[in-house]
Order: structure tokens, then sequence, then C-alpha cells
């Protein structure tokens, strides 16, 4: 996988973290900058600590998954990207007021559940032979600014079209995918 693929890679993994972040920034008043450095941090330093579990827990299995391992990062990325696909034409709920402030829990419960899919990914780099520390880097830091990006925007605009996110999100993801598969088998 290329610099420029993990950095596309990256930029699909965080769109979630952005979304949620715009979200946080369309409902916060008080303690905007706190609370967006703080909400940035979680969800980049999970989008980074994911993909090396999920890369160490592929190299644990890679023994009895070698001949294949091309279908399963294959699957992997058309699953995420199709579930950002439908993710983006769900009907979501309506947004709640917040606090003032992200609690400790919060951002934690925010962080684990949109760096679930980087997991995933993570596996997906073993499988493709890629090493995880540049990669893990790489997605943390995107993901961070993206979140940062999110918040402001959210706050900013109060409105922006995050559908369109979300489905480019995930052809990304199943783009990347297909070029894992066909790399392999030409």
């Amino acid at each position: 996988m290329s610099f420029i693929e993990i950095i596309f890679l990256a930029v699909a993994l965080s769109i979630d973290a952005s979304v949620v972040s715009f979200a946080q920034g369309l409902i916060f008043t008080e303690n905007k900058r706190k609370n967006s450095l703080y909400l940035a941090f979680w969800v980049g330093a999970f989008q980074a600590i994911m993909p090396v579990i999920g890369w160490f827990i592929a190299k644990g299995i890679y023994i009895y998954v070698e001949k294949f391992d091309h279908w399963i990062a294959f699957i992997i990325f058309l699953i995420l990207g199709i579930k950002f696909i439908k993710d983006a034409f769900d009907e979501k709920e309506g947004d709640r007021s917040a606090p003032t402030y992200l609690s400790l829990k919060a951002l934690l419960l925010l962080a684990i559940a949109t760096s679930i899919d980087a997991m995933a990914a993570g596996a997906t780099l073993y499988f493709t032979d890629v090493k995880i520390l540049l990669p893990a880097v790489i997605i943390g830091v995107i993901t961070f600014i993206n979140s940062l990006i999110g918040f402001w925007s959210g706050y900013i605009f109060k409105r922006f079209p995050t559908k369109y996110l979300e489905i480019a999100a995930g052809l990304i993801l199943i783009i990347l995918g297909l070029k894992v598969l066909f790399d392999h088998t030409l």
C-alpha cells in the first residue's frame, strides 16, 4: 500500500470522527476550544491505537489465512465501505443537547465508537503486508485534524451535508479493497 493510499485510508477512517465532531460543534456554545481539542485528541488517539490492535490480532492468525488474505482484506474494505454508504442513508436521531463540557465517559465512548472500523483496517494492513507504525500515526493525526475541522465546521456553519462525506468514505474504502484484490490477483 502506497503512502497516498494510506492517506486515503486515513481520511476515510476519519470521516466518522469528523461527523461526530461536527455534531458536537453544532451543540456546544461554551468551552468550544477545550471541547474541540479534547474530542480531537481522544478520537485521534483511538484511531491510531485501534489499527495497531487489529494488526496484531491479524498477525496471530495469519498462518491460518495466508492463502486467501487478499480476499479477507477485500471483504473487510467492502463491508466497511458498504456500511459507511448505508449509514449515510439511515435516519439519524435528532441532535440532543449537550452539557458545557464533554465528560471522560463521553469522550471514551465516542472514541471507541468511531474507531472500531480502524481496528478492522489494521487487520487489513497486516494482510496486505504493510508495517503498522506509520499508518497508525497518519490515521491518528488525520483523524485529529479532521475532528477539529468537523467540530469547527459544525459550530460555524451549523449545516453540512455529512451524508456525502460518508458516501465518499465508503467509496474510498471499496476502491481500496478492489485495489488490494487486483494487486494480489494480477
